[in-house]
């Protein structure tokens, strides 16, 4: 997703179901998508969330999450906008080749950069991304992702290990909160108090929060405790995004809370 007052997603889906299912819910949101290649070479690619009283399990057909190429993201489309978020670093199997290039070529067009990492489903965890970080402004593993990455065993270790003294290393911890490793400091911030029905799409509702308080000029305390927030209100509901709250809910929330 690219970010700069408004919010553009750059995907492919297919002329199917479940693609006009994904459109609709962008612009219910307010997403401009009229970047969104429809193809009739693809089918929309699905993630199914199976949710236990302890954890959970992603079932994903691929389909058009691997269409995307990096011919696809030219300095053209780039040099339009001021933030470029990519999720899914490892699952975007054409794309991912290209991304290193692409966040460099965004750093030099004067773009800052966030990624999501998401899980490696071969568990390598390698493909270019922590060379790449040096390109990369706000970094979002997970707790596993961490140890993945890393081979630490806590995030403590895991988060010094990643500092680059560029990058902001913003640890999502679940239950406990999050954890920033920033100019050679580790903050922590907890969770919010919420009773959790599901927690699928929490990690993204966290960026979220996150990106939007520290594009807003927030201090990083700030930006944690909206991430935390955001994260934490999105599993009040089962589904990925019938938790998430608006801006309105958001400020409300976090002016309660102080």
């Amino acid at each position: 997703v690219l970010i700069r007052t408004a919010l553009f997603a750059l995907i492919k889906v297919g002329v199917d179901p479940n693609g006009a299912v994904c459109l609709n819910a962008m612009e219910s949101a307010g997403v401009d998508v009229t970047r969104v290649e429809r193809s009739k070479n693809v089918q929309t690619g699905i993630t199914v969330s199976i949710v236990g009283s302890d954890d959970r399990a992603l079932v994903t057909f691929p389909g058009s999450i691997t269409a995307l190429k990096g011919a696809d993201v030219p300095d053209q489309l780039l040099e339009q906008f001021g933030h470029l978020h990519v999720s899914s670093y490892f699952l975007q199997s054409n794309l991912t080749p290209a991304l290193p290039n692409i966040f460099q070529r965004a750093q030099t067009l004067g773009l800052t950069v966030s990624v999501d990492p998401g899980f490696d489903p071969a568990e390598e965890w390698d493909a270019g991304l922590l060379e790449a970080l040096v390109y990369v402004d706000l970094f979002f593993p997970n707790e596993m992702e961490l140890s993945g990455l890393t081979g630490m065993l806590t995030p403590g270790e895991a988060v010094r290990t990643l500092d680059n003294g560029r990058t902001i290393i913003v640890a999502k911890l679940g239950r406990s909160g999050c954890l920033v490793r920033n100019d050679g400091v580790s903050i922590a911030e907890p969770a919010i108090e919420v009773s959790p029905v599901d927690s699928t799409g929490a990690g993204d509702s966290f960026n979220a929060g996150f990106l939007n308080a520290w594009l807003e000029g927030e201090p990083i305390r700030e930006c944690m405790r909206s991430g935390n927030m955001c994260g934490g209100l999105a599993t009040r509901r089962a589904g990925g995004t019938p938790g998430q709250p608006d801006r309105s809910e958001l400020n409300a929330a976090l002016k309660a809370k102080k």
